[in-house]
């Protein structure tokens, strides 16, 4: 909605960037400046479906930008994820800012730019477990992206490659890119430092991260990274297929559309898109112009952007330990995968008693799920890159609540610690421990942010990830020590194929 008069008691709301005028609000008892549903590029609709992302259009008047744009299309994915906005659409290229309401101009603010998770399939801008009521209070400006998602936003063609001059999908990727040019013009109008922009994110998110870092487009567009969860650099079913790989498989989606244009299937309706494809997967693809090479190839060379990183991930990521099998079904499963080292791999992860087996198992499908692969990021940048490196694990098990009955650190856990967004989860019953280590966390990231240190006054010291493989462990209390699964890691990367 356009206001063409804004009031004189709302100046102070009022921002110019460059496609115009915007109008925010305020959150949190007036401590927090929100801008919400700021278009950062064109909606990506009719020819500029499956296209790299056009430069928004400028406005007229006054843009009210007091709620959420719409998250980008997607399928029902995870049941702890809700949202704030109208719903899924394609015209959903937004992005929010959020500023200390008392920042009056002087030295400009460090900028936090955010990437939400969801499998590259669901998610969006306004969960509110990344609500920006809160981290903008520490000292940073706050900035939340919606991205294409799945099909939209990763769909690999041959008739879109001879379109595009050799190169397809990769378009939530180029989005990314696009919402951080955008910051990178129109930051400073807000308080923020264009030259201090720090990206984090989660799960796919962080992916997107690790993944960012290795993109010749993204750089100088930020020069601080913290990755929650999730790193492309293994070899695993989150690894990033090649052109042709991936142009094959989903020919056979266009043939499902009856489609024998690409103006044929760009004028069908999104949704019978998204009926088409169900659970086939989506995602980044090494295409030769915006990732040359597989990334865990960039980071080995050292062609990665030399940048401070902080990133670990969550004691349960594939859930708390559970028996999901037996020692006779442990054992030959290791057999079966990998031969003969099979007693190497039955040594670290042992199964004498039924607990141990638990924690073996459910430590297992962490690894292969997302640890191995973030530990990988962190080892080959602290290898390759000149610069600082942070490594922690999130330990501190949650209380039940709605969606995670179970009583561990899962994946996802350290969202509403990091944002400062605890009462956002449904019936969670908080305690003492859980909102001293959430306000701990801020001041890490925070920090981070404004020095590409992460450490403060108040603070448990957090050392560089160097010798010794020291680890912060996020817990109650925070303690650092040695990586006791080091040789865990070194295993399975002896045990990959190479990229």
């Amino acid at each position: 909605m356009l206001l063409m008069g804004a009031a004189a008691s709302a100046d102070s709301l009022v921002v110019d960037v460059a496609q115009g005028k915007i109008r925010g609000k305020l959150l949190h008892d007036g401590k927090v400046r929100a801008y919400l549903g700021v278009p950062y590029a064109a909606p990506p609709l009719g020819s500029l479906r499956w296209a790299p992302p056009h430069p928004a259009t400028p406005w007229e008047g006054v843009l009210d930008a007091t709620q959420y744009g719409h998250r980008c299309m997607q399928a029902h994915a995870f049941d702890d994820m809700v949202f704030q906005d109208a719903g899924p659409s394609e015209d959903c290229l937004s992005l929010n800012v959020f500023v200390p309401a008392d920042y009056r101009g002087g030295s400009k603010l460090p900028v936090m730019f955010w990437i939400h998770g969801g499998g590259y399939a669901a998610g969006g801008s306004s969960e509110p477990r990344h609500n920006g009521d809160f981290l903008p209070a520490k000292g940073v400006v706050l900035v939340t992206i919606n991205y294409r998602l799945g099909v939209f936003g990763f769909l690999t063609l041959p008739q879109l490659t001879e379109e595009q001059g050799g190169s397809s999908g990769n378009y939530g990727l180029l989005d990314m890119v696009a919402a951080l040019g955008w910051v990178k013009r129109n930051i400073s109008a807000f308080g923020g430092d264009p030259d201090k922009v720090t990206i984090f994110g989660e799960s796919a998110g962080s992916f997107a991260v690790s993944t960012l870092m290795a993109a010749p487009a993204a750089r100088g567009l930020f020069r601080g990274a913290i990755g929650e969860s999730g790193a492309v650099l293994a070899n695993s079913a989150y690894a990033y297929e090649s052109l042709e790989v991936r142009a094959h498989k989903d020919a056979a989606l266009f043939d499902a559309l009856a489609a024998k244009t690409l103006e044929q299937a760009r004028a069908l309706p999104a949704a019978d898109i998204l009926a088409a494809v169900k659970a086939q997967r989506f995602a980044p693809v090494i295409d030769g112009r915006f990732l040359v090479e597989p990334v865990a190839i960039t980071y080995a060379a050292g062609r990665q952007m030399h940048i401070p990183l902080l990133a670990g991930f969550n004691r349960d990521e594939a859930g708390g330990a559970s028996a999901r099998t037996t020692a006779g079904k442990w054992r030959a499963a290791a057999n079966e995968r990998f031969g003969g080292n099979a007693a190497e791999f039955l040594a670290l992860y042992p199964s004498a008693t039924g607990a141990e087996l638990n924690r073996s198992a459910a430590d297992f499908a962490r690894d292969s799920f997302i640890a191995y692969g973030t530990w990988k990021w962190l080892e080959f940048h602290r290898q390759s890159a000149e610069s600082p490196v942070y490594r922690y694990r999130f330990d501190l098990p949650s209380p039940p609540s709605k969606f995670h009955p179970e009583r561990a650190a899962f994946h996802s856990a350290e969202i509403e610690y990091v944002f400062g967004t605890l009462d956002t989860r449904p019936g969670a019953k908080w305690r003492r421990s859980d909102r001293i280590l959430s306000a701990q966390i801020m001041g890490y990231w925070t920090n981070f942010a404004k020095t590409g240190n992460p450490n403060g006054a108040g603070l448990p010291p957090w050392p560089r990830y160097t010798e010794g493989d020291p680890v912060l462990h996020l817990d109650d209390p925070i303690t650092v020590r040695p990586d006791a699964e080091r040789a865990r890691y070194e295993f399975l990367l002896r045990m990959e194929t190479p990229p």
